[in-house]
C-alpha cells in the first residue's frame, strides 16, 4: 500500500487564528489559543496518522518585527517552518491587509512546494470585499491556490484537510504511528498555564511571564506538579499575586482543571510566583526555557 507522509507548516501574523486551525485540524487540543496576539511562542508539532497517512503539522509564533529577544526567538522558529515544509500554510484574515511583513512573504513566493493561502474569519466580511482581498493576495503571492477559511466554526477545514492529503508526497513515516505531537507534557502544563495568564491579565503582563515545571510526578490516578510563574519584576510578581493571593488562586484553579481535562487524571497542582530580570532579553535564560536563538 502507497503511504504518504510530510510536514505541513502553519505560518502568518500574529491573532490570525492559526493555532485555532492546527487544533482544529489534527483533532486535538495541541496549541493554545486565545484572542490575544503573540499566544505562540514556540514552534508546536502535532501529528495525524492513519493507517496509510501521516500528517506532520506544525503551528508556530506569528511573524512580527521582533524588538527583543524573545520576539527574534518566535520569528526564528516561524522562518524554520519555510525550510522543512512539505506543504505551507499560510493563514491569514479578513482584518488583515496584505502588506504586512513583506520580507516574509517574498521568502514564501520563492518557496517551491504547495502554498495554500488561507483566508479565515471570512464571517465577518461580506462577498465583494471576500472577493477583492482574494484578488490582492493571488497578485501578491501568484503560486498560492486560495481557500476562505472560518476556523472558530470549521467551515472548508475539511476541504482544506483533503487538499492536504492530495498534496502530500509519498514516504514512510517520520514518527511513531502511536506518537501525537513532539512535545512533552511538561511543555504543556507550561502552556495550558500561560494561557489562563492571558487571559486573566492584561497589558504587559502575559508578555513578561514565562512558566517552569519543577516537579512533574505521575501516578496511576493522578499526578503531583509543581510549577513555577517567572515574571521580569517585583511589581509584575506583585500583579499576578493579585490581592491576598485571589488572582493567582483562580488562574491555578482554572489551569488545574484544565490539567484535568488534558490528562484525563486528577492533579495535585502547586504554582509558586519568581522573578527573572529581563529574562526575555537574555539569550542564556531564553535557552533554558526552549527557545530558538541565531
Amino acid at each position: 500500500m502507497m503511504h504518504k507522509a510530510g510536514f505541513v507548516n502553519i505560518v502568518g501574523n500574529p491573532n490570525v487564528g492559526k493555532s485555532t486551525l492546527m487544533n482544529a485540524l489534527v483533532g486535538e487540543r495541541i496549541s493554545i489559543a486565545t484572542f490575544k496576539a503573540q499566544t505562540t511562542r514556540h514552534r508546536i508539532m502535532g501529528i495525524y496518522n492513519s493507517e496509510d497517512m501521516q500528517i506532520v503539522f506544525s503551528d508556530t509564533p506569528g511573524v512580527l518585527k521582533p524588538t527583543y529577544k524573545l520576539q527574534e526567538s518566535m520569528l526564528n522558529f516561524s522562518t524554520s517552518a519555510l525550510s522543512d515544509a512539505d506543504i505551507l500554510l499560510y493563514v491569514t484574515d479578513v482584518v488583515e491587509t496584505p502588506d504586512k511583513n513583506s520580507e516574509f512573504i517574498e521568502k514564501v513566493c520563492k518557496m517551491e512546494v504547495p502554498v495554500l493561502l488561507l483566508i479565515n474569519k471570512i464571517d465577518l466580511t461580506d462577498q465583494d470585499k471576500l472577493v477583492k482581498l482574494v484578488e490582492d493576495w493571488q497578485r501578491l503571492i501568484p503560486q498560492a491556490e486560495i481557500i476562505p477559511l472560518s476556523a472558530a466554526s470549521k467551515f472548508n477545514v475539511e476541504y482544506i484537510f483533503k487538499r492536504i492529503k492530495e498534496l502530500l508526497p509519498e514516504s514512510p513515516p517520520y514518527f511513531d504511528k502511536d506518537q501525537w505531537t513532539d512535545k512533552s507534557s511538561r511543555f504543556f502544563v507550561t502552556e495550558i498555564i500561560r494561557e489562563k495568564i492571558l487571559l486573566y491579565y492584561d497589558k504587559e503582563i502575559p508578555y513578561a511571564v514565562e512558566v517552569g515545571v519543577e516537579l512533574f510526578k505521575e501516578e496511576a490516578n493522578k499526578i503531583h506538579i509543581k510549577t513555577v510563574i517567572f515574571v521580569e519584576r517585583d511589581s509584575q510578581k506583585g500583579i499576578i499575586i493579585g490581592k491576598q493571593g485571589k488572582t493567582l488562586k483562580k488562574v491555578a484553579t482554572e489551569a488545574r482543571l484544565e490539567l484535568e481535562r488534558f490528562f484525563g487524571k486528577k492533579i495535585f497542582l502547586e504554582t509558586f510566583v519568581k522573578v527573572d530580570k529581563d529574562w526575555r532579553s537574555s539569550d542564556k535564560r531564553l535557552r533554558n526555557y526552549g527557545y530558538q536563538l541565531d
